[in-house]
């Protein structure tokens, strides 16, 4: 099953995240298929690529539930269509 979650990058105390589509086996900062954005809770800087987030959810990704709250922040018009991943 595919996820749309982070990987956390950057310094302790600094936190930046990339937002991927891995697999949800896959460790958290392990092997990702793709990355289509990134969030910096600092500065609250988001950027998502909305084409990719479509296409991904289109073949059947879920997006996990910390994922969820930032897409509905940009209001992208997938995130009724983005479905939730509660495990």
């Amino acid at each position: 099953m595919l996820t749309i979650r982070f990987t956390r990058r950057g310094a302790r105390n600094i936190p930046f995240y990339n937002i991927v589509v891995a697999d949800s086996r896959s460790k958290r900062d392990g092997k990702f298929i793709e990355k289509i954005g990134f969030y910096e809770p600092i500065n609250k800087a988001i950027m998502v690529d909305t084409e990719r987030l479509g296409f991904w959810v289109s073949s059947g990704a879920l997006a996990s539930c910390a994922v969820l709250k930032v897409i509905k922040r940009l209001r992208v018009k997938h995130g009724s269509q983005l479905g939730n991943n509660n495990d």
